[in-house]
């Protein structure tokens, strides 16, 4: 009796459209689940305020923010700026920026020129330069203020640092020691709670393989493509052509390839909670990315066998640092996207299957006072009509897939890897017997699905709350459905 492998095409999927639906994570040993931070309310004595949360303004330069150590009001925006940042000594040096030109003088009060409009002398004539002048006056900052800056010279995720000693002044500013600190430090009592799309047009991207293209849409959306489909707003697209490893015994007309595209829109999303009552740091946060995702790709041919973990190629690389402004204060959101293709297989399988994805996800870290930081992922796909082709006595997995990351000034907080992916089974025998006849049976499944990870990191910590001693996985968040399976019999 001998075995023979026979090509099998899976039948009637142009009227697929199933769906997979993930709502929170496995939550960590111990933890709650997902808490969102406090309701926000104005607090008692009124002092907590409830900031805007917006994208900083383009074209401009983000001036800093200086909470000061007298504690005689609230954070305030300046016309300071970090001219340069040594990251190794802490040091920094802060000059003066423009000032925000004035108003029409009142009467009686002295012009912009610093004339005084009765009389047309300036108010300091005749006075010694140095009377009424405090010994501080030149000094922009000092002992115990605390900068939150956009990312400046020598710091390009920006600056969060709390002033230890004033050194003193040089030719571009005012030289001053620095420690870290924490958003508490600059946001206090106050709240915010807001959603802010990343900028397409500022995202860097570095091709990681030949075939790989960038397409992004701000204005009124992108042509691309041989239909000339149109990009929405604020998405961004990574179109990739490459092929894979072949098994060794493939013929040349099943080399693998795997061709397709990547969209997104992604949005940060920060909340804070100040609380009141003189708790030490924040009553609630959360800090996270989530977006749409659209991903058309194909995988054909026979893959090589896979040895241990699956072979995933990274693509592209993505980097961005928007600086969302929460009230006065710029904070630095850092992200980052590795776009990869992973290939599963035996060797013995060939395919040639084409999946359409839609969805969107959601990851981050939520924290609320008593219970400490805990996970958030979820995500919502739909998988449309897919047209697949499976060979006889083999496996195979292909994931078009993303490793996401966001963080605050330069640390990262939370890691996410999410991947839609198709997997493939065929098992198909034919037999022969003395006699002459024959007997064909067989098996085949294909289906769709998508896997959600991560972990919350230590850095979280930046945003006043207790450190945790460990990452804090967010749960592998898994669905998976039947696309089409079969039989043949005799």
């Amino acid at each position: 009796m001998r075995t023979l492998a026979r090509r099998l095409v899976i039948p009637g999927l142009t009227a697929l459209a199933l769906t997979a639906t993930g709502c929170g994570s496995t939550p960590h040993t111990g933890a709650a689940g997902p808490a969102a931070p406090a309701a926000v309310t104005p607090s008692s004595d009124g002092t907590s305020q409830q900031l805007d949360v917006a994208a900083a303004p383009q074209g401009t330069s983000t001036p800093a923010a200086v909470a000061r150590a007298d504690g005689k009001g609230k954070t305030e925006k300046t016309t300071l700026k970090v001219a340069s940042y040594d990251p190794a000594s802490g040091r920094a040096v802060i000059a003066k920026g423009a000032q925000t030109p004035g108003r029409s003088p009142s009467p009686g009060k002295p012009s912009e020129t610093g004339k005084s409009p009765e009389t047309g002398k300036s108010p300091e004539a005749g006075k010694s330069p140095d009377t009424g002048k405090s010994p501080e006056a030149d000094k922009p900052v000092a002992v115990g203020d605390v900068i939150a800056s956009a990312p400046a010279p020598g710091a390009p995720s920006g600056l969060l640092a709390k002033v230890t000693e004033v050194v003193g002044k040089t030719d571009k500013g005012t030289e001053v020691k620095t420690a870290s600190t924490t958003l508490a430090a600059v946001l206090g009592d106050d709240k915010a709670d807001g959603k802010v799309p990343v900028d397409p047009a500022a995202v860097v991207v570095e091709p990681l393989m030949k075939g790989v293209t960038f397409s992004w849409a701000k204005g009124p959306g992108l042509t691309f493509g041989p239909e000339g489909a149109k990009l929405p707003l604020g998405n961004l697209r990574l179109d990739v052509n490459a092929s894979v490893d072949t098994a060794p015994d493939a013929p040349a007309s099943a080399g693998a390839s795997v061709s397709g595209f990547v969209q997104l829109a992604p949005q940060v999303e920060f909340a804070y909670d100040g609380g009141t009552g003189g708790t030490p740091g924040p009553r609630g946060a959360f800090l996270g990315m989530s977006g749409d995702w659209s991903s058309q790709w194909k995988l054909q041919g026979r893959a090589a066998a896979s040895t241990g973990a699956p072979k995933r190629i990274p693509f592209a690389k993505l980097h961005s640092s928007p600086v969302i402004q929460v009230g006065p204060v710029p904070v630095v959101v850092n992200l980052g996207l590795t776009c990869y293709i992973q290939v599963e297989a035996d060797g013995r399988v060939t395919v040639d299957v084409q999946q359409d994805v839609k969805g969107d996800f959601k990851v981050g870290g939520s924290y609320a006072l008593g219970k400490g930081w805990t996970p958030v992922s979820a995500s919502n796909v739909k998988s449309t009509p897919v047209k697949a082709s499976v060979t006889a006595a083999g496996r195979v997995k292909g994931a078009l897939g993303a490793e996401a990351s966001v963080g605050l000034y330069g640390a990262v907080g939370v890691t996410a890897d999410f991947a839609p992916y198709v997997r493939g089974e065929g098992d198909v025998k034919a037999s022969a017997s003395s006699d002459g006849k024959t007997s064909l049976e067989g098996a085949w499944s294909l289906y769709g699905g998508f896997d959600l990870s991560g972990n919350l990191q230590l850095q979280l910590s930046l945003f006043g709350t207790p450190v945790f001693e460990r990452r804090i996985p967010l749960g592998t968040l898994n669905r998976e459905w039947a696309l089409s399976t079969g039989h043949i019999g005799r």
